[in-house]
């Protein structure tokens, strides 16, 4: 209601595909559409991620502490922390990328470290895992929406694996599922 926005198509990728699930579930009459990019639509009997993403992803970067770190402050690296988060970053792309879309390691330092200095924030990395972890499965409510729906979801996902893509296309009556060779958990700029 604050923007405006009458009917809007709804894209969403990864957890943001988990809120747009939920933005079609509870406001359809506002949704035009649903583009739904690595996604899942949570539940059991679904795969997790392969061990060597999930070890990456609580690993810490190389003589890094949090416990420093004021409660609720911003946390902005100093300029001596930036190559080792850069770094660090590095090893979880290689691991969660698209195999078949590789960019360069001078491009991938450079995105990063351009993520790194503008905001990097640990805890709000952790809070986004413990929601993903605790939100309830949509399949069910999933079976009752009637919004024109595509699934976009890489054949090569390590972190949300291709099966949570086809659950979720099978869940939503008409979807339109697109399973992309050589695709990630990312958005390379060769897709």
């Amino acid at each position: 209601d604050a923007l405006r926005i009458e009917r809007a198509h709804i894209v969403g990728v990864s957890m943001g595909g988990m809120i747009a699930q939920l933005i079609g579930l509870s406001a359809p009459a506002r949704v035009r559409s649903l583009t739904l990019i690595m996604t899942s639509p949570g539940g059991r009997g679904l795969p997790g991620p392969t061990g060597k993403v999930r070890a990456a992803l609580m690993t810490r970067p190389p003589g890094f502490r949090y416990a420093d770190d004021p409660p609720g402050q911003r946390l902005r690296p100093d300029s001596r922390d930036v190559p080792a988060l850069v770094e660090h970053g590095v090893r979880l792309w290689r691991l969660i990328g698209s195999p078949g879309y590789r960019e360069s390691d001078d491009e991938l330092r450079a995105r990063l470290q351009r993520a790194v200095t503008r905001a990097w924030r640990p805890q709000g990395t952790a809070r986004q895992l413990v929601a993903i972890m605790a939100a309830p499965a949509r399949r069910e409510a999933l079976a009752g929406l009637r919004v024109p729906t595509q699934v976009i979801h890489g054949l090569e996902d390590p972190l949300v694996p291709i099966e949570h893509g086809r659950a979720l296309a099978a869940a939503i009556p008409g979807a339109q599922s697109h399973e992309i060779p050589g695709m990630g958990h990312d958005l390379p700029d060769g897709l």
